[in-house]
């Protein structure tokens, strides 16, 4: 943990560089390392989340109201604030809950890029305890903020600076959860840092994750279901972004024993 401070320090005081083209290229070339495994992976779990979802919607309005004009009017129907917060609330949560689960995407890219065997069991391997409440914790306190400034927002009705905000947010926090699989780190000590090192390179990290997300969208052309294939060049992206910046060792045990911290 010493040494990421150490080293996130340094950019503090003097930055970094970042090339476009080369964590692109990583990028790349590790997504294709983990493409098929982690696509079917998710279109497993896709499967199954739409199976669930669609029982639990069935079992919440009843069978016999759904007919066209409910679903028309669902669709186009205002929530309410308080359905509003309701909402936003229950997506905080189920997000901080699964946070564990994507992390162990960036773990298995972190495994592809080194050449070590990954498997299922891997995008579980941060579900242990000292792992996990440093990432739930992490992703509620994000998503809380977030969930808070997109409900006053929406109450105001100015709902395109809620999504430019939203943006904004996810972008300068996007490091968080590799600096704490990674780094070691704190809850907000690795918030602090991934605001740090993006401020510090807002442009480029803009354009990688653009690019990125291009590439996900790849996945909709012909068969939507492609989508699961391409996902997870985002989680590529991530890890290769880090790793151009940061050391991607694995700090396995280090989270047992983070103190207070030095990083100002």
């Amino acid at each position: 943990m010493n040494s990421t401070l150490n080293q996130i320090a340094q950019i503090k005081k003097y930055g970094y560089t970042l090339d476009f083209s080369n964590v692109f290229n990583h990028a790349f070339e590790n997504y294709k390392k983990i493409a098929l495994y982690a696509g079917l992976i998710l279109l497993i779990l896709f499967i199954l989340s739409f199976f669930i979802g669609g029982l639990g919607f069935v079992l919440y309005y009843g069978a016999e109201n759904l007919n066209k004009d409910f679903i028309e009017s669902f669709a186009n129907g205002q929530p309410s604030t308080t359905n509003l917060i309701i909402y936003t609330g229950a997506a905080t949560l189920l997000t901080a809950f699964f946070s564990p689960f994507t992390a162990g995407f960036l773990k298995m890219a972190d495994c592809a890029d080194k050449d070590e065997t990954f498997n299922v069991s891997t995008l579980f391997i941060y579900y242990r305890p000292h792992y996990f409440f440093q990432i739930f914790l992490a992703t509620l306190l994000i998503g809380f903020v977030t969930g808070l400034i997109s409900v006053v927002l929406n109450y105001l009705g100015i709902i395109i600076v809620d999504t430019v905000l939203s943006v904004i947010i996810s972008l300068f926090t996007s490091l968080t959860i590799p600096l704490i699989i990674f780094g070691g780190l704190h809850v907000s000590d690795a918030i602090k840092s991934s605001i740090l090192i993006i401020s510090k390179q807002p442009l480029t990290i803009i354009l990688l994750f653009i690019v990125a997300g291009i590439a996900s969208m790849v996945g909709f052309i012909g068969c939507c279901i492609g989508i699961v294939f391409t996902i997870p060049f985002t989680y590529s992206m991530t890890y290769a972004i880090y790793s151009a910046i940061l050391s991607t060792e694995d700090h396995t045990d280090s989270i047992d024993s983070i103190g207070r911290s030095d990083f100002e």
